[in-house]
């Protein structure tokens, strides 16, 4: 089981500017939980996301000497692959593909096939700097733009995933609209279809809809789920102003419930969870 703690989505919304000292503190409580990973940061257009324009500075304040946590940062372009590749630090380089036309160009101004020949060019990337690329199939259950979607459609973005080699794909739920008859049916076609893939779940919930998802998720065999202390960030066309992201506390009391092994340090998951509070106010 490998839970992803997502900092950065939960940050990067955020008008009110989180000090770089701030982000440091909150990050090296997380690197002391014991997630399998951390997707501390993106580089990208600090105009496009301006609370982030600091995270080559927020690296460099990580203390990874006690953790093996791996670290991932978000791009949306292979120049920001190529400056989070310089990075020995970051293991995880990220990347949003959206199965939705409409919304690739919202997101990246990118028409899918120019996303796609540009993660071509990352996984190259990656591959030559002893990275793993980490694709993010966005509208992975569905869009509110009427562009086309069926499983036969995410299943054929993953062939082409998988024909680049592309090793790491995390379903995105980006606006909340995903329920268990979309969700399982997904996993459990995808997973014995592409053996070489790993799966995740990026979910966007409701405080009533995330077990229902979760379980949809890992019953159909998903065992890598991300999540945000308090279920801060999410997306902001969601129609709910309630969906949010994964409440990784719900990640957590779900696996215990199951029997399922997170390896997380149950005192540190305590401090990270009140120096959370602390950063996001709640």
């Amino acid at each position: 089981m490998k839970l992803i703690e997502c900092p950065r989505d939960a940050m990067q919304g955020l008008t009110e500017f989180i000090p770089t000292a701030t982000k440091i503190s909150y990050l090296n409580a997380l690197l002391r939980v014991g997630f399998d990973t951390l997707d501390f940061g993106s580089f990208v257009s600090p105009k496009a996301i301006p609370q982030l324009r600091d995270t080559a500075e927020v690296l460099a304040g990580l203390d990874l000497s006690q953790t093996r946590t791996k670290l991932l940062a978000i791009v949306a372009n292979l120049r920001g692959a190529e400056t989070a590749a310089a990075f020995p630090e970051i293991q995880y380089i990220g990347f949003p593909l959206s199965v939705s036309e409409t919304f690739q160009l919202r997101n990246t101004n990118k028409t899918i096939p120019e996303a796609l020949s540009e993660l071509n060019a990352m996984q190259e990337l990656c591959q030559k700097s002893g990275k793993t690329l980490v694709t993010y199939l966005s509208m992975g259950f569905g869009n509110p733009y009427g562009d086309p979607w069926s499983p036969e459609t995410v299943a054929e973005f993953t062939q082409t995933l998988a024909d680049m080699d592309v090793r790491v794909v995390a379903l995105s739920d980006t606006i909340g609209a995903s329920n268990p008859d979309t969700i399982e049916p997904l996993f459990r076609q995808l997973i014995p279809a592409f053996p070489r893939i790993e799966f995740g779940a990026h979910l966007h919930t409701t405080p009533t809809t995330w077990r229902e998802k979760v379980h949809a998720a890992y019953s159909a065999g998903c065992r890598r789920f991300d999540g945000a202390l308090g279920g801060i960030g999410g997306c902001p066309m969601a129609a709910d102003q309630l969906t949010g992201n994964m409440p990784t506390e719900n990640l957590v009391a779900y696996f215990s419930e199951v029997g399922e092994e997170t390896g997380l340090d149950p005192k540190g998951l305590t401090q990270a969870w009140q120096a959370a509070g602390s950063v996001f106010h709640f």
